[in-house]
């Protein structure tokens, strides 16, 4: 047999079957990585209808103010809508003062531009900026932090005042303010006002004003200008009725894309939240006159990911009764189809919410009809009442002067009126419903901690929560607009469910990484929500067959046999030994008052040991006010006594807890 190679033939392939083969594979493997590489398309915020979407979006604010002639910018870190709310407002007073202002989230601009605010003459960055949870920043100032704490820049030649918002009842009280104050200086720009702190807990909307009154004198003597004397009222939006819109065109309360409640695209978040049907809505206390209940919202199909720990936000709606009377009492049909539209055609923000839409739609779903109104609300309606000394009244609870904040304080806050209240009570004052709107902050979403994990729920998101209902002292029934429409959410059985609008906000409360650590969770009343979702996750650990740690949780509510949640599911889970030790304090169902902290001081030996020598990670949810702060106490006198330390000591010790991650809190005033 021949062994040489066969000379080729002239009529063969230049490719084996082989190398077309792997030509295809790598082909298809390019094509796929191109593919793949394209971005979920983001949820566009809701435009003008009659308007084409702008090509580029100004990311310049410099530029911007150029070409608008502005000279003041005021940035907002806003979560829940009044740093917002307060960064409107001062853009607005620069009108007043012969300047010219815009507000500006922080997270549609280039922030590092800060440093060219210099080549605008007269110019003054002012920074509205809130904390949220545990000293962090707003989610949209998220960036602008980052950028501070990474920056090196020079902000020499830039002018900034600072107004921070927070709660003093927390541990960070107001340390995203402080810290942009401070960060600014050390960077080289000049503070030309002094921080100013405004504390929710105590009264904000007056910490703000005397702020503000003392503010604008400084910034006229420092810039060398007069306050134009303007006093009357400066309209934001102009309204623009539609006569024969079509209907397929206006907003029935979605967010973000017209339409979006209808055809649900993925991913879901604050513009685009998921109509989640409700599965369960069951009353969760024996007996007592107040109404605690459990929800279960269903989540199958939407790629919505959760974790124990992280918060529902829902965006409730305001009771119809309400949003009927203000339609009456103003002599308007509801039903009208409006715009309002920036009178400031540069504004990043075209609309107040969501227009084209209804008066009905605006107060159902998009502004805040309950909440007591600010004093500039009342200020900028006084020019309506009819009664002088009805406008008098209104425009004096609007000054920083000791009567008015009095007034304010008596008859707004105390009495607790809202918007409909004030009417009633003031029958000289009927103002536009349009400008009323204008005027309305946005109704915000409401979060609660997830009372349920995912690796036994995947599809379904749990909620605990408390009906909140009282009598004013003007003798009218209020009641909580979220928790209200939630035990209204009913579980039909005539084929139409229930929906809640929701998305996911991430938190950092979170088990251990190693599930061989003990937890130690206190969470009196509805503090018990996210231990639910722990208990439920270490159980389900505990399946797979992992080594759990001690898992001891400490609950308290008023009786045993009214308001004991989730009695016969904690008890089952120590049953098992899921929960290594239940301890629950039923704070009056004896003569002297039982606390969860009293039952933390009567296992000190065992807290100790757990916590100084187990390595475990202690967890507090529930009222901030003084549960938190009382738990928290128990726990250095915890540290004084069996570790021998001093009181600081103690403190420093909890501290570098928290800085660990160790002791997280998840609460609320």
């Amino acid at each position: 047999i021949s062994t040489q190679p066969e000379a080729m033939e002239e009529d063969e392939p230049l490719f084996s079957n082989l190398d077309l083969f792997l030509f295809t594979l790598i082909a298809g493997l390019i094509i796929y990585w191109f593919m793949s590489r394209k971005k979920a398309e983001p949820i566009p915020e809701f435009k003008q209808l009659d308007q084409p979407a702008p090509s580029t979006r100004e990311t310049s604010f410099i530029e911007k103010m150029k070409k608008t002639g502005r000279n003041i910018v005021v940035f907002y870190g806003s979560q829940t809508g009044t740093g917002e709310e307060f960064a409107n407002r001062l853009s607005k007073d620069a009108q007043r003062y012969g300047m010219k202002g815009m507000a500006a989230d922080p997270e549609e601009y280039d922030m590092c531009e800060l440093s060219r605010l210099a080549e605008i003459d007269n110019s003054l960055a002012i920074f509205c900026m809130a904390t949220y949870g545990e000293g962090d920043p707003t989610d949209n100032a998220q960036d602008f932090y980052d950028w501070l704490q990474e920056s090196d820049g020079e902000l020499n030649g830039v002018n900034y005042t600072v107004f921070a918002l927070g709660n003093k009842t927390y541990e960070h009280y107001n340390a995203m303010g402080a810290y942009v104050d401070k960060r600014l200086e050390e960077l080289g720009a000049k503070r030309v006002f002094d921080l100013g702190m405004g504390d929710d807990d105590g009264n904000l909307e007056e910490d703000f004003v005397t702020w503000r009154e003392q503010f604008w004198p400084a910034m006229c003597e420092h810039f060398g200008v007069e306050a134009s004397g303007e006093d009357s009222s400066i309209r934001q939006y102009e309204l623009k009725e539609h006569n024969d819109i079509n209907m397929n065109k206006v907003y029935t309360g979605e967010f973000g894309c017209l339409k979006s409640f209808e055809t649900q695209k993925p991913p879901f978040d604050a513009k685009n939240p998921f109509l989640a049907p409700v599965i369960v809505n069951r009353k969760l206390n024996k007996a007592g006159n107040r109404h605690l209940m459990h929800l279960e919202v269903d989540i199958t199909g939407s790629k919505i990911r959760y974790e124990s720990g992280d918060h529902v936000a829902v965006y409730p709606t305001n009771d119809t009764a309400i949003v009927n009377k203000l339609g009456q009492i103003l002599g308007v049909d509801l039903d009208t189809v409006i715009s309002l539209n920036n009178l400031d055609e540069e504004s990043n923000k075209k609309h107040p919410f969501p227009c084209p839409t209804t008066y009905r739609t605006a107060l159902t779903h998009y502004l805040d009809i309950i909440h007591p109104p600010r004093t500039n609300v009342l200020y900028e309606l006084a020019q309506y009442a009819t009664d002088p000394k009805d406008q008098e009244n209104m425009r004096k609870m609007a000054s920083s002067a000791p009567e008015g904040k009095a007034l304010y304080q008596s008859f707004v806050l105390e009495d607790n009126r809202n918007i409909l209240a004030i009417l009633e009570d003031l029958p000289s004052l009927r103002p536009p419903i349009d400008h009323l709107c204008e005027l309305m902050p946005r109704l915000q979403a409401r979060y609660y901690s997830i009372a349920s994990s995912s690796k036994v729920h995947p599809n379904s998101i749990h909620i605990c929560a408390v009906l909140v209902e009282y009598t004013t002292k003007t003798g009218r029934l209020t009641k909580g607009v979220a928790t209200t429409w939630l035990k209204n959410k009913l579980v039909a059985d005539n084929g139409h469910k229930s929906t809640v609008p929701m998305y996911i906000r991430k938190s950092q409360f979170r088990l251990p990484f190693k599930a061989s650590n003990p937890v130690i969770m206190v969470g009196p009343g509805t503090g018990i929500a996210p231990f639910m979702g722990f208990i439920q996750e270490r159980g389900w650990l505990k399946e797979q067959g992992k080594e759990v740690g001690e898992t001891v949780l400490y609950f308290g509510c008023r009786h045993k046999n009214e308001d004991y949640l989730y009695q016969e599911d904690l008890e089952e889970a120590e049953k098992t030994g899921v929960i290594t030790k239940l301890n629950v304090a039923f704070s009056r169902d004896q003569e002297q008052k039982v606390y969860v902290q009293h039952l933390l001081r009567t296992n000190k030996e065992d807290l100790w040991r757990q916590i100084h020598t187990d390595n475990a990670h202690i967890y507090i949810c529930g009222d901030a006010r003084n549960m938190a702060r009382d738990v928290q106490t128990a726990f250095y006198e915890i540290a004084e006594e069996l570790g021998g330390m001093t009181r600081t000591q103690a403190t420093d010790y909890i501290k570098k807890l928290m800085t660990k991650g160790r002791y997280s809190q998840d609460v609320w005033s």
